[in-house]
């Protein structure tokens, strides 16, 4: 049976209970934890300028590293935990092996990135900037040594990238723990998803992943679930059959031609669907396609991959028309 602690809300003004004592006393013995963790209750304004001070020690640093995911019309967060840029994000943001999308640092700067692995079960996700670094990155939290109760801070585009506006901060604690999930008090919305949890130590710890009834009841994936996956996530294997991501449906993908074999080699088109992926790429009737993938074209390769791939994904096709050769990598549309 799963063990869930929660610790008693509301956290800010609860005075110290049995239960806030048993959950903080095997904390209390690790030196390097911050001493705020191990009271109920902020005191003092003493007490308010350490947690202050905490935090503006280490936010220029993780801001740096917490980034945009613009995907298909649609964005998240995320955050750069190693130089050469690999990322971590949630599942439900990058929605699919393999994607690519645009990673927007915080100064504006836009990189191109590609989805690793994922775990549709429990929201956790990797993807890896495709251009070079080095990129600033964050500490992670690999010993798993936050407790419940610990201060932590939030850091997402809130709504988008925004300049102007900047990422949003939000601090609290956490509130609850379970196998794999966490939650914390900190006020999360739209556009957060896939941001990272930070540490008073300014380690990671976690990945946002949804918000609950209320804005303060935001649930994240622990590093630890990270790291049961670590090799697979790295590899791009698709993981589990949960409610984060779907897997691509192989022959689900419309590319809207007909074709057949061209005396001239390759295939030719005799029909096109208006407005579909191909006729969009600028393909026309009377077109000769030479290659598809990189493989000479015949009505059996293209045949046997489109019915290895699926809606979203993309296929290369090289064509002659009037006499200039194109090649485009064209994006997949979903069946009619």
């Amino acid at each position: 049976m799963t063990r869930i602690k929660s610790y008693p809300l509301p956290m800010r003004f609860a005075g110290i209970t049995v239960l806030a004592i048993l959950a903080f006393s095997a904390a209390a013995a690790r030196a390097d934890r911050p001493a705020l963790n191990d009271k109920p209750t902020p005191r003092t304004l003493g007490d308010f300028r350490e947690i202050q001070k905490a935090l503006q020690s280490h936010l220029e640093r993780t801001r740096a590293a917490t980034v945009c995911l613009e995907v298909a019309g649609s964005s998240g967060s995320a955050v750069i935990i190693s130089e050469d840029g690999l990322v971590l994000t949630a599942a439900h943001v990058t929605g699919k092996v393999g994607a690519e999308m645009t990673v927007v640092m915080e100064d504006g700067r836009k990189l191109k990135g590609k989805s690793l692995g994922l775990n549709s079960e429990t929201d956790s996700a990797m993807l890896q900037i495709e251009e070079e670094g080095p990129f600033p990155f964050v500490d992670v939290d690999l010993k798993d040594t936050t407790r419940l109760g610990d201060w932590v801070y939030s850091l997402g585009h809130s709504g988008g990238f925004d300049k102007e506006r900047g990422i949003n901060v939000r601090i609290g604690r956490l509130v609850r723990e379970a196998e794999s999930t966490i939650q914390s008090d900190c006020m999360l919305i739209g556009g957060d998803s896939g941001g990272p949890l930070f540490n008073l130590n300014g380690q990671l710890i976690g990945i946002h992943s949804r918000v609950g009834a209320s804005r303060e009841e935001s649930m994240h994936v622990p590093i630890r679930e990270f790291q049961r996956h670590w090799d697979d996530l790295k590899k791009g294997e698709f993981i589990g059959n949960g409610g984060f991501a779907q897997k691509v449906v192989p022959g689900s993908g419309f590319l809207g031609i007909i074709t057949d074999a061209s005396t001239g080699g390759g295939l030719r088109v005799i029909e096109i669907w208006a407005k579909g992926p191909a006729e969009e790429a600028g393909l026309k009737v009377g077109d000769r396609i030479v290659a598809v993938d990189g493989k000479e074209a015949t009505q059996e390769i293209l045949e046997g991959r489109l019915a290895e791939i699926g809606e979203g994904d993309k296929i290369t096709l090289k064509w002659i028309s009037g006499g200039e050769t194109i090649e485009k990598e064209i994006t997949l549309g979903k069946r009619p």
